[in-house]
């Protein structure tokens, strides 16, 4: 079905690559990222369906939403998307060009997609993990990451409201680099930029949702700053900065809640004590 699919739009295009590759790499993952988006703003906005906001992780915040806040994130998200993400798609035109396999009539397989995510996750992990630990540093934070760092509830847009420097080295480039290494086809490019989005979406979006992942560990990042700064937790655990975070009740509520009742309730935070 894929290979037919993936032939009608080819030949539909008529070859033009260009075109095909602003389709793949800016258009579909920018639907998903504002689509899934969208759903969550109606939440923040207005509180309902109450389906998605009684998932709330930090109780009490974001509830209303701050409007003037609010559309500052969404203005610069559209700025970083359209002034700094789709330009720097065009030197990776002409490296996956060089490849000669990125517009290849023949679809990868889907065993071969898998060994791709699987590397594409870990220089992504690796990449983040780094330059934003460096954005922390006191020099660069008071500069560039202190932009991203207003939300200390954050909610889902907010994944790619950051200073445009920030999000060319932080934001954008950890995510390219594993398909310009690779070669990878366009199909797999698009798939992959689109998880990655919806993925930091879900990671700053503010809600502990049923089926999907955890929220908790990114979440816990903008509430205390100095902790958790990768995607997956491995190179924190490595380097000793989430020792905190598993202290703490968010880190029994990290995991895929598989049942309708919040984990917020089932595993909520100890009372606070009195002054």
């Amino acid at each position: 079905f894929w290979q037919t699919a993936w032939l009608e739009f080819y030949d539909y295009m008529e070859g033009d690559e260009w075109t095909v590759f602003l389709v793949g790499a800016a258009l579909v993952p920018a639907l998903a990222f504002w689509g899934f988006n969208g759903i969550l703003l109606v939440a923040d906005i207005t509180g309902k369906p109450t389906f998605i906001t009684r998932y709330r992780i930090q109780l009490g915040k974001n509830d209303p939403v701050d409007r003037k806040k609010l559309w500052k994130a969404i203005y610069t998200a559209l700025g970083n998307q359209f002034f700094v993400s789709f330009p720097m798609l065009v030197p990776m035109f002409y490296i996956m060009q060089w490849w000669e396999n990125t517009f290849s009539k023949e679809l990868p397989t889907f065993q071969w997609f898998l060994v791709e995510l699987s590397i594409f996750t870990v220089i992504e992990e690796i990449l983040f993990y780094y330059t934003h630990r460096l954005v922390h540093h006191p020099v660069l934070y008071k500069h560039i990451h202190k932009k991203h760092h207003e939300w200390t509830a954050p909610i889902g847009v907010v994944s790619i409201y950051a200073h445009p420097l920030e999000h060319i080295v932080s934001n954008t480039l950890p995510v390219m680099t594993g398909p310009m290494i690779m070669g990878s086809h366009i199909v797999s490019v698009s798939a992959w930029f689109s998880i990655a989005l919806i993925t930091t979406s879900i990671s700053h979006c503010g809600y502990h949702l049923p089926l999907l992942p955890s929220p908790e560990f990114h979440d816990f990042h903008h509430l205390k700053f100095n902790q958790c700064y990768g995607v997956l937790g491995v190179l924190d655990f490595l380097h000793g900065t989430d020792k905190m975070f598993r202290q703490t009740k968010a880190f029994e509520r990290h995991k895929i809640l598989l049942s309708l009742t919040p984990l917020s309730e089932s595993i909520p935070d100890p009372p606070k004590k009195e002054e």
